[in-house]
């Protein structure tokens, strides 16, 4: 058992730091902004709850952060409230937020400053994997920090990767980030060619899922885009700030991803159609209103 502190209690946070608790068996303090938030943690997991990042930090082994952006996430571990104020020697900072590369590396440094280990570990499941505990998990930084780290996020996980150097697990989210947009906008003009067709989408997707056009959004959200319904999975608004990273990162190494920005520009579309918060499969709202 380690003592953990957690900070950031959104959707895959709250959960994440449940399994810590529940399954990982260590002695979790929470911290988020909303403080009815943790306190609706404590209420339901045990545990403590910290009125700053730097107080939730002090004395822990490992210390998670799972915010919203590059700017969240510096606010809540740098500075004299910020979680590495209060780190001890020797303890490791694990981010899961998805963030950029650069930031990542940029907290590693602070991390190293202090005599503090740090890893990227960004995720990948949902709000269902979190609440699971079988996220995937994909970590930069160095391997003996690592090693060390891991046993810590098996709690809420069923793949842990260390792919590279500080920032090599943004990298990494980047990849997967990528290679959705272009399965879902695929699945949706397939969903929107069959209806057009007087095709039973049901019937479709049963026999082409068992062959080489089968993925996970395939089997997960054919049924709900098919009936019109987009209020379960991972918000448009923060699909539109991965890609946003995403093609910030290919600006900065080259990397040519025209179907990614094409799919960005139909999720600014969908946004226009009121759905910041619908989930990602609603592409297909997009292509059934022209």
């Amino acid at each position: 058992m380690a003592k953990v502190a957690f900070i950031g209690l959104g959707v895959m946070g709250y959960p994440m730091a449940g399994h810590l608790k529940a399954k990982g068996g260590h002695e979790v303090t929470v911290y988020n902004r909303t403080s009815a938030k943790a306190e609706a943690w404590v209420k339901q997991h045990g545990g403590n709850q910290a009125s700053t990042p730097a107080e939730a930090a002090r004395d822990a082994d490992f210390v998670f952060t799972c915010v919203g952006n590059d700017d969240d996430l510096r606010s809540v571990t740098i500075g004299a409230d910020g979680a590495l104020a209060g780190m001890k020697s020797g303890a490791i900072l694990i981010d899961s937020t998805t963030a950029s590369a650069e930031v990542a590396r940029e907290l590693a440094e602070a991390a190293a400053a202090r005599g503090c280990g740090f890893i990227d570990a960004p995720v990948s499941g949902g709000q269902a994997g979190a609440e699971n505990g079988v996220l995937t998990v994909m970590c930069g930084g160095e391997p003996d920090v690592f090693e060390k780290a891991k046993p810590v996020i098996d709690a809420y996980a069923r793949m842990v990767g260390l792919m590279g150097p500080a920032g090599a697990g943004q990298l990494t989210k980047m990849v997967n980030q990528i290679c959705i947009a272009g399965l879902v906008q695929g699945l949706a003009e397939g969903i929107h060619f069959g209806k057009k067709a007087g095709l039973d989408i049901e019937k479709v997707v049963d026999v082409i899922s068992k062959g080489a056009a089968g993925s996970w959004q395939m089997e997960n959200r054919h049924k709900t885009m098919n009936v019109g319904k987009y209020d379960f999975g991972f918000a448009v608004d923060w699909m539109r700030k991965d890609l946003d990273i995403v093609l910030n990162e290919a600006r900065r190494n080259g990397a040519s991803l025209p179907v990614t920005a094409l799919v960005d520009q139909f999720y600014g579309e969908v946004q226009k159609l009121g759905g910041k918060r619908w989930d990602t499969s609603s592409l297909l709202a997009r292509l059934e209103t022209k």
